[in-house]
């Protein structure tokens, strides 16, 4: 049996299947009487991966055995076969599929510390019922938690032959990119200069204004009011006749002031009279 029949066999094989196959299975397809020759279908796979080059679909190699599937370039449009709706899942149960895989076996105390938060048990549900993880055995600890880690499926549903063709976590960006956010322009960055200049000007206005408001309150009033008090005739005339009853007040204190002064020079010379009455009769009595 030439090689150019075995890679017919093998190619039909692959395209009639519903799942991928492995090299064993395909083996199988040959009897022992027509057996295929020793390395023929490990060529016959080289050879149709060759033949897919530019073309819509590809050979991959998974962990469940080799497929065709579409290539990533044209998926979109293929998809579009498919009217039901696709499964959409949440950032949560994202989160607790990417610890598993990578931290595999874990246990579902062990995914809640790393998350910080609980984990749903209809999380952990979902993603058994899509075969994605399973329980692969129990911890040697008090209570005996499940060991959880991913499937055959898992890796065959993201195009993977093993855990090791994982990006690693440092090549990972953030999973906050799941979740969108609107950017900000970095305060930092370089602005137009039309744009410091009206920021400059803004800024001396303010210090004009603060300025302004300084000097009122030192001088405790309103330079507005000042100017308003001056011009007026009325406060004028306020303020003199404000000025003459000062002056009258001050006449007024000053004569009485001078009054009780002679009135005291007065009755010093009332007191000597009687201080030296008051020695005679002691020196009539002594006589």
């Amino acid at each position: 049996m030439d090689q150019h029949f075995i890679t017919r066999i093998v190619e039909a094989a692959l395209l009639a299947a519903n799942q991928p196959l492995t090299i064993v299975q395909m083996r199988g397809l040959f009897t022992v009487d027509e057996p295929a020759p020793e390395g023929s279908i490990e060529q016959a796979l080289t050879d149709l991966r060759a033949s897919c080059d530019g073309r819509g679909i590809e050979l991959a190699e998974t962990a469940s055995g080799y497929r065709f599937q579409v290539q990533a370039d044209v998926h979109a449009w293929v998809a579009r076969l498919w009217t039901e709706r696709q499964t959409k899942y949440t950032r949560a149960t994202l989160e607790t599929l990417a610890i598993i895989a990578y931290r595999q076996p874990i246990t579902r105390g062990e995914i809640e510390q790393v998350r910080g938060v609980a984990v749903s048990s209809n999380i952990i549900k979902a993603l058994e019922e899509r075969e994605w993880i399973r329980v692969i055995g129990h911890r040697d600890v008090p209570g005996r938690p499940e060991l959880l880690g991913t499937t055959k499926g898992f890796l065959d549903y993201f195009g993977l032959k093993s855990l090791d063709q994982l990006p690693p976590l440092s090549a990972l960006k953030d999973f906050g990119e799941l979740d969108p956010q609107l950017s900000f322009t970095d305060p930092d960055a370089p602005k137009p200069e039309a744009i410091v200049a009206s920021v400059h000007d803004d800024a001396e206005q303010d210090d004009a204004e603060q300025d302004d408001a300084g000097q009122a309150d030192a001088s405790g009033s309103d330079p507005a009011d000042d100017e308003d008090q001056t011009h007026d005739p009325d406060n004028i005339d306020t303020v003199a006749d404000s000025a003459d009853e000062d002056a009258s007040d001050n006449t007024d204190t000053s004569t009485n002031e001078s009054t009780t002064e002679h009135h005291n020079d007065d009755a010093i010379p009332a007191s000597d009279d009687t201080h030296t009455a008051l020695v005679d009769d002691d020196d009539s009595t002594g006589a």
